[in-house]
C-alpha cells in the first residue's frame, strides 16, 4: 500500500513537471538571435558611454549644473515648488546668479528633465539603492542614451524590419555626436530630448496607419500626443518635431492621402501636445501665437476643408467652398498679423533657420557656429555616403513612413550644417537612413549568397546573374568599411566616448593621466571662504560658482541678460580705474533692491605654456568675444585697438592699451606668480586672493584660476 503510494505521488510530480514545461515560453532561434544582438548594443551604448568615469564622478560641461541644481531643489522642496521657495523676498527668483537681479526660474528653465530625474532618483531610494543625487545625475545621460538605442530599435523596426532597427540602434549608439550628449556627467536637456523626439515620432507614425483599428489609431495618437508635450516641457527643440510633424502631414493632403484617420491621429495629437506646452510657465499661451505654432493650426483647417469636401457632392459647390475657406483662412491671418497676436520665431530658432541673423553672442560660442561640410564625414565616417543611399531607397518608395523620412533627412542635414550643435538631431536621422541604405543594399547579395536563383531556360540568355563571388565580395568589402569606421580608432568616436568631463580637464581640450584639479581646488576656495560673497567673472564659469562655489555669481551660460553680460565684458576691457566704476554701478543697484554686499572678488581662467605663450584655451582667447560683445553698446570698444594677431607664432601681441586692459593685467599678474612667485604687474584696485596651483597638465601646459579680492576706494 506504500509503495502504490509513493508511486502515485512520483507519477503526479512526473506529470506536473510536463505540465509545467509546457506552459515554456517558446522562442524561435531568430528572435533570440535578434533579442541576444540588442541586449549586446544596448549594453555597448552604455558602456561606451560611461568611459569618462576614469576621471572622477563630475558633471559635465556648463549647463548640467544647472539641471542639477533644479533637481536637488524639487527633491527638497518638492515638485510643486520647483520655480518657488528660491528666497525669501521673490520665491520666484533665484539670487544666487545674475546679481543683483537675479533668475526668474518659472521663465527661463524646461521641467522635464529635473522632474524626471528627481522621480527616478526617489524611486531608487524608496528601493533601496545606495546612491547620492549627484551619482544619480552623472550615470543618467548613459542610461537614457541606452533608452533612446531601445526606441531607435522598434523606429527602424517599422521602417524596414529587425534588421534596420539592429543596424539604426547600433549606428546611433556609436554616432559621435550623440556620444557626447549623452555621456557621463552630461546632465542636460538633450539626454530625454532626442528619446522624446523618437518616441514622439514612433507613436505618431503609427497613429496614421490605415491598416490599424481606429482604436488603435486613437491609442497611439494619445501616445504621441503625450511624448511631444513631455518633449515640450523638456527642450526647446521640441519646436522642430513639431514642426517635420506638421509639414509631413501638409504634404501627404498635396499628394491627396488624406483619410479621416489622419483627421483623427492629427488633431489628438497636438491638441494634447498643446494643452500640455501651454501649462509649461517657459512657454505659456504665447506660445498658440508663434508662427511655428499657427502652422499647426492652419494645417488642422486644412484637414477640416477636406473632410468637409469629401461629403459635397457637387463640384461647383467645392470650388465655392474651397475659395471661401482660403479667403477665411488668409483674412484670419493678416487680422492676426495686424493686431500683432502673432509672433515670429525667436532667439536660436531664428538663427538656425537664417544663419546671416546669427549676433555675436551666439556666434561667440563654439557650438552655435556654422559647420563645414567636412566635418560631417569627420563626424560621420562612411555613413555619409550611405546617407544619400537610403534616401533613394526612401524615394523609390514613397510610403507614409518613408515620406516623413524623407523630411527627417533633408531637414536635419539643414540644421546641422547650420550650427554645429545640431548634428544631435541629425544622429538619428542619419543612423535611420544609412541602416535602411545598408539593408536594402545588401538584401539581394545575402540572398543570392544563400542560393543561386532559379532562372527558366528560355530567359537565361537574356538575364545577367551575379554570382556568389561578387556577392561574398561586396559583403565583405561593406565589413571592412563598417570596420574602418567603428572597430578602428576614429578619431571622432574615440574622442567623443573617451574624453574627461570639462572641470575634471580643467576646462582644456587634452586628456590628462589624472583629474586636473585647477578648477575644482578653486570652486571648493570659493565655498569655503566666507568673505566671498558675489564673484564676476566672464558668463562661461557662472554655473560653476553658483552651484559648486556655491556664491553668487553676476552671469551665467544661460545668457538671459544680455544688457549684463556686456557690462562685463566693459569692466573687463577698461582700465582698473573704469572697471572699478562699472563694478560699482552694480553695487549701487544691489543696495537699491535691498542686498547687504558687493561685488566682493573677480575670477578670471587663463592658460599657458611655461615660456608664457598663451595657449588660447582661456579668457586669453575669449577676451575678444568680450570685446565684440560690449561693442554691440559701446561702440568705441574696438578689438583691433588692443593689438595685433601674430600668425606666425599663433599669438597675440599686446599693445600699451591692451596690457592697461583689466583683464591683461589680471591673467599676466597670475600667470607671473605662478611661475615666478611674483610678478611686476601694478595692481591698485585688486588683490590676488588665491590662485591654483595644480601641476601642468602635459607639455608645459598650466590651466590657472586666479580670484582676485576688490578693494574699493
Amino acid at each position: 500500500m506504500v509503495e502504490f503510494r509513493k508511486l502515485f505521488r512520483r507519477e503526479r510530480l512526473v506529470k506536473a513537471l510536463k505540465n509545467l514545461g509546457a506552459l515554456r515560453i517558446k522562442v524561435s532561434h531568430s528572435s533570440l538571435v535578434i533579442a541576444s544582438l540588442l541586449f549586446l548594443v544596448l549594453l555597448l551604448a552604455f558602456m561606451v558611454r560611461i568611459l569618462p568615469m576614469r576621471w572622477g564622478t563630475y558633471l559635465s560641461e556648463f549647463d548640467p549644473y544647472y539641471q542639477y541644481r533644479i533637481t536637488k531643489h524639487v527633491i527638497e522642496k518638492g515638485f510643486l515648488s520647483w520655480d518657488t521657495r528660491w528666497s525669501t523676498t521673490d520665491p520666484s527668483k533665484d539670487f544666487m546668479s545674475w546679481y543683483p537681479y537675479g533668475r526668474n526660474i518659472a521663465r527661463t528653465t524646461f521641467p522635464g528633465l529635473p522632474f524626471t530625474a528627481a522621480f527616478l532618483y526617489l524611486l531608487l531610494n524608496a528601493l533601496g539603492l545606495p546612491i547620492t543625487l549627484l551619482e544619480f545625475c552623472v550615470v543618467f545621460p548613459a542610461i537614457m542614451g541606452a533608452l533612446t538605442c531601445l526606441v531607435m530599435y522598434f523606429l527602424g523596426k517599422d521602417f524596414g524590419g529587425k534588421e534596420v532597427g539592429l543596424f539604426s540602434a547600433f549606428f546611433l549608439a556609436l554616432n559621435p555626436s550623440y556620444i557626447g550628449r549623452t555621456s557621463w556627467g552630461f546632465f542636460d536637456d538633450e539626454t530625454v530630448g532626442i528619446f522624446g523626439i523618437l518616441l514622439f515620432i514612433f507613436f505618431f507614425l503609427r497613429s496614421v496607419e490605415t491598416r490599424r483599428s481606429p482604436r488603435g489609431n486613437l491609442f497611439y495618437a494619445i501616445a504621441a500626443g503625450l511624448s511631444l508635450g513631455y518633449l515640450s516641457a523638456s527642450w526647446g527643440a521640441a519646436q522642430y518635431p513639431l514642426g517635420m510633424a506638421t509639414l509631413f502631414v501638409f504634404i501627404l493632403l498635396l499628394l491627396r492621402k488624406y483619410s479621416s484617420r489622419l483627421l483623427l491621429s492629427y488633431s489628438t495629437t497636438f491638441g494634447i501636445a498643446l494643452f500640455m506646452a501651454v501649462n509649461v510657465p517657459r512657454l505659456g499661451f504665447r506660445f498658440l501665437t508663434q508662427s511655428s505654432v499657427l502652422a499647426v493650426f492652419g494645417v488642422f483647417l486644412l484637414l477640416c476643408a477636406c473632410d468637409v469636401v469629401r461629403h459635397i457632392k457637387t463640384d461647383k459647390m467645392k470650388t465655392i467652398f474651397v475659395l471661401v475657406f482660403f479667403g477665411f483662412c488668409l483674412l484670419s491671418f493678416l487680422m492676426l498679423l495686424l493686431l500683432g497676436y502673432t509672433t515670429p520665431l525667436e532667439g536660436k530658432y531664428l538663427f538656425v533657420l537664417n544663419p546671416a541673423t546669427r549676433p555675436t553672442f551666439v556666434e561667440s560660442v563654439q557650438e552655435h557656429r556654422p559647420a563645414a561640410w567636412g566635418s560631417f564625414y569627420y563626424d560621420l565616417g562612411i555613413g555619409a555616403f550611405f546617407m544619400p543611399v537610403g534616401l533613394f531607397f526612401a524615394v523609390r518608395n514613397p510610403t507614409n513612413r518613408n515620406i516623413f523620412l524623407i523630411i527627417f533627412g533633408l531637414t536635419s542635414v539643414y540644421f546641422a550644417s547650420s550650427m554645429i550643435r545640431l548634428t544631435l538631431i541629425l544622429a538619428p536621422a542619419i543612423s535611420l537612413l544609412w541602416a535602411l541604405g545598408l539593408v536594402q543594399l545588401l538584401r539581394p547579395f545575402i540572398t543570392i549568397m544563400k542560393e543561386v536563383p532559379a532562372i527558366p531556360g528560355r530567359k537565361a540568355r537574356f538575364a545577367t546573374h551575379v554570382g556568389k563571388e561578387f556577392s561574398g565580395a561586396f559583403l565583405v568589402v561593406t565589413f571592412l568599411l563598417l570596420t574602418l569606421t567603428f572597430v578602428l580608432p576614429n578619431p571622432r568616436v574615440f574622442s567623443g566616448a573617451y574624453t574627461p568631463t570639462t572641470i575634471a580637464a580643467a576646462s582644456v581640450p587634452y586628456k590628462p593621466e589624472n583629474t586636473v584639479r585647477d578648477w575644482i581646488d578653486t570652486l571648493a576656495w570659493i565655498r569655503e571662504n566666507s568673505s566671498v560673497k558675489a564673484v564676476a567673472s566672464w558668463w562661461d564659469y557662472g554655473y560653476w560658482i553658483t552651484i559648486w562655489g556655491n556664491k553668487t555669481s553676476l552671469a551665467d551660460n544661460g545668457t538671459w541678460n544680455m544688457t549684463q553680460i556686456r557690462e562685463i565684458g566693459l569692466m573687463f576691457m577698461s582700465n582698473e580705474t573704469e572697471a572699478i566704476k562699472v563694478l560699482k554701478n552694480f553695487n549701487r543697484h544691489a543696495k537699491h533692491l535691498g542686498f547687504d554686499y558687493n561685488v566682493t572678488h573677480v575670477l578670471v581662467f587663463t592658460t599657458f605654456y611655461s615660456n608664457e605663450q598663451d595657449a588660447m584655451f582661456g579668457d586669453e582667447g575669449k577676451w575678444r568675444w568680450m570685446a565684440r560683445i560690449a561693442a554691440v553698446r559701446y561702440p568705441f570698444i574696438n578689438e583691433t585697438k588692443y593689438g595685433d594677431y601674430n600668425e606666425d607664432t599663433g599669438a597675440w601681441e599686446w599693445n600699451d592699451l591692451g596690457k592697461s586692459t583689466l583683464i591683461y593685467k589680471l591673467m599676466q599678474y597670475g600667470k607671473e606668480t605662478r611661475l615666478y612667485g611674483v610678478s611686476g604687474v601694478p595692481l591698485t584696485h585688486f588683490k590676488l586672493a588665491y590662485f591654483s596651483k595644480g601641476t601642468p597638465i602635459r607639455e608645459q601646459l598650466y590651466a590657472l584660476v586666479c580670484v582676485y579680492e576688490v578693494e574699493y576706494d
